[in-house]
């Protein structure tokens, strides 16, 4: 039952960076329009996100359920010694909704509308930015354990750094990418174009940034990625990551809806399976040693109660999911 928790672990995850990082990428490609396009992107966000951007952070809460039901010496150290960039990442998701909620549902229109929209667009860019650093500082090996060590050691050094910053960076292009991507098929006539040239920069920017920031974890000798560049499967990942970069890039050069969201898929699976499986289950790499998330688990009555409770939670919740992507015709499979 074990592996059945952390499947859904995983695909908790792995629907949050999708679903979520394509909300949080509409805010960061709204940030870096033209005042013009500004107003067009605003209006397409809420047209497209309206409906359902609220169910999206379902699966980060059931992510950090499972955690802290199933792996609760992981989640101890999650919250203990990253508890700074998890407040700040958890403000900006709360500041960005209550920005979504009140730039289009407030009464009276004056100049607090300046305010939510910047405090969309800002937070849309700090949470993914604070997300990524968050994974980074759990691979950087920057972990402080000891309780001896200083509060700058313990809870500053492990995620303010170079490393963990640069993934935060890498993170939030990467959301900005599924965005714009997801924006073609979604603008009006004529407007298109405008989500073309964004998409095709942000592809840009997720290849150079992953190219900076795997070089400087490899010339600093930072483990995660001197493991990554020898792992086969994480290799093999990366290949094939690259190779569908062609297509991709016809795809959304040609606007061609279908085509540039299953390339934009398979990219963010391809990077999240070479990122996991380097090291699982060390997905935490401390300053004096790899910590399994198989150590410490639940016991085993809690994690098959766990397992037993994801499977009918799932029957219930993926259904209904599929129900309100449909109602809201965000599902459109056969539409070219």
């Amino acid at each position: 039952m074990i592996y059945v928790v952390l499947f859904f672990l995983g695909f908790s995850l792995l629907l949050y960076v999708l679903l979520a990082g394509a909300d949080f990428g509409a805010g960061i490609v709204e940030l870096f329009s033209s005042k013009e396009n500004q107003e067009i992107t605003k209006k397409t966000v809420y047209r497209v996100m309206g409906p359902v951007w609220e169910a999206n952070h379902i699966w980060i809460i059931i992510l950090i359920v499972i955690l802290w039901v199933g792996f609760p010496a992981y989640y101890n150290i999650l919250v203990v010694h990253l508890h700074i960039p998890l407040t700040i990442m958890l403000l900006g998701v709360t500041l960005r909704g209550v920005a979504f909620v009140f730039r289009h549902y407030d009464a009276y229109k004056d100049k607090s509308q300046v305010l939510y929209d910047n405090m969309f667009k800002f937070s849309s860019l700090v949470t993914p930015i604070f997300l990524g650093t968050i994974f980074g500082a759990m691979v950087s090996g920057n972990i402080m354990l000891s309780e001896q060590a200083s509060f700058k050691l313990v809870f500053i050094d492990s995620w303010l750094n170079v490393f963990s910053i640069l993934v935060g960076l890498f993170f939030a292009s990467l959301c900005a990418f599924l965005s714009a991507t997801l924006l073609i098929g979604e603008a009006e006539k004529g407007n298109e174009k405008i989500y073309i040239k964004k998409s095709g920069i942000a592809v840009i920017s997720v290849v150079l940034i992953g190219f900076i920031t795997i070089a400087y974890g490899y010339f600093n000798n930072i483990k995660f990625v001197m493991d990554f560049v020898k792992n086969p499967y994480a290799i093999i990942a990366m290949a094939i990551s690259a190779l569908l970069l062609i297509p991709l890039w016809f795809s959304i050069k040609n606007g061609r809806r279908i085509k540039s969201r299953a390339f934009a898929g398979m990219q963010v699976v391809l990077i999240l399976f070479a990122a996991i499986v380097t090291h699982f289950p060390y997905v935490i790499i401390a300053n004096s040693k790899a910590i399994s998330i198989l150590d410490n688990t639940a016991p085993e009555s809690t994690i098959t109660n766990l397992g037993v409770t994801l499977i009918i939670g799932a029957l219930v919740i993926l259904p209904g999911l599929f129900h309100l992507l449909k109602s809201f015709k965000m599902i459109k499979i056969l539409e070219q």
